[in-house]
């Protein structure tokens, strides 16, 4: 497919009464004020921010949102994963309410997977339910986090264990954002990115092979198309599975090996989501492979372009006394994925050839983390 920069795309989330459009594409931001009026009405505005991406594009929207006809004021908490946490979810509704937040009143979620992960859980709870809108400045939230109504906070157990499903009434995905994220930021997101090819799309795959430099070099035709094509994977299979109960799960491919790694390193900046995500995906692979599910081909396949991309494929540095097999065993024990007490894996039979199964024995994954901690 064909994309011009300057385009401008739209996927629809098929959820009946719930459906809500996706809008990608360069400049949303600076439309944000129609967009909303036009599906909502003139509405009464909330923009929830943080205090990275705040003082790049919170003046932009309220200016936007305002010139659509919307009330609007600002709120912004700390950046970074530790305000997905109970203490900050506290502040921000009592925030809410002084404010005078009302049934009517819309929060606008302004940033990266934190902020949309917080503010959806807030808008989920407030007043009993309010609406909201995801406005996501990261790649990984554009393509994966802002969309199909997952909301959370973390518990000191695991990442994402106490939150709701709640899904946004818009999502305008900016693709001019982008240029402001690090680099590394922009190659963590774009780890979700290549997770789509590799859960279901095996041309889409072999597309970022040749096009992945492209999109981490800032080039706005190959990011909207990379976006477009992760937002009709992701809508396809929220329209099928909203909650969760069959196929999106496949959504999780890496996730299992990526959430034990985060919660061992301890949610900081030293190991990003979509980072540990591109670890969770090679060891996805590789476990495949040693299960004789798929060929060793695709796996290194998988390693190679990681690599290329700059992303981790092997456990970073230990922040404290070196990684252990049986530690992460029990982190991922804590997932929300264990169903009856075992673990729940995407394995893979190729490239973009996934599926979900919990028949994998402990001993094998115990191997696999044991010889990733030797080589790190």
């Amino acid at each position: 497919m064909n994309v011009s920069a300057d385009s401008a795309r739209t996927i629809r989330v098929d959820l009946g009464a719930r459906s809500y459009d996706i809008v990608i594409g360069p400049g949303r931001i600076a439309h944000a004020g129609t967009l909303l009026a036009e599906r909502l009405g003139e509405r009464r505005c909330v923009i929830i921010t943080d205090t990275n991406v705040g003082p790049h594009y919170a003046d932009a929207l309220d200016a936007a949102l305002r010139a659509g006809g919307h009330e609007t004021r600002t709120l912004i908490v700390p950046a970074g994963e530790a305000s997905k946490s109970f203490a900050q979810l506290e502040e921000l509704l009592e925030q809410l309410v002084a404010g005078g937040l009302e049934r009517g009143s819309v929060l606008i979620a302004l940033g990266g997977g934190v902020i949309g992960d917080l503010t959806g859980f807030a808008a989920s709870i407030a007043l009993r339910g309010v609406e909201f809108v995801q406005v996501p400045t990261s790649l990984l939230a554009q393509v994966d986090s802002s969309v199909g109504g997952k909301t959370a906070i973390n518990s000191q157990h695991g990442k994402n264990l106490i939150g709701s499903f709640y899904q946004p009434r818009l999502v305008i995905a900016d693709t001019n954002s982008l240029a402001t994220l690090l680099a590394q930021e922009l190659r963590a997101g774009y780890a979700e990115v290549v997770k789509y090819g590799l859960l279901g799309d095996a041309d889409f795959f072999g597309w970022l092979e040749a096009n992945g430099p492209a999109i981490l070099a800032g080039d706005t035709a190959t990011q909207v198309r990379a976006i477009e094509r992760c937002c009709e994977m992701k809508a396809e299979i929220v329209n099928q599975d909203e909650r969760e109960t069959g196929q999106r799960a496949l959504l999780n491919l890496g996730h299992t090996f990526a959430h034990a790694l985060e919660a061992e390193t301890g949610y900081g900046t030293g190991l990003l989501h979509g980072e540990a995500v591109a670890i969770g995906m090679v060891a996805a692979f590789d476990l495949s492979a040693r299960m004789g599910l798929c060929n060793a081909e695709d796996a290194a396949r998988v390693r190679s372009h990681l690599t290329a991309c700059k992303l981790p494929t092997g456990f970073p540095p230990h922040p404290g006394a070196g990684w252990d097999a049986e530690i992460l065993l029990t982190h991922m024990g804590r997932d929300k994925k264990v169903q009856d007490g075992r673990l729940t894996f995407i394995l893979a039979n190729g490239i973009g050839d996934t599926f979900i199964t919990n028949e994998v024995s402990d001993d094998v994954v115990a191997r696999l983390l044991t010889e990733m901690a030797d080589a790190s």
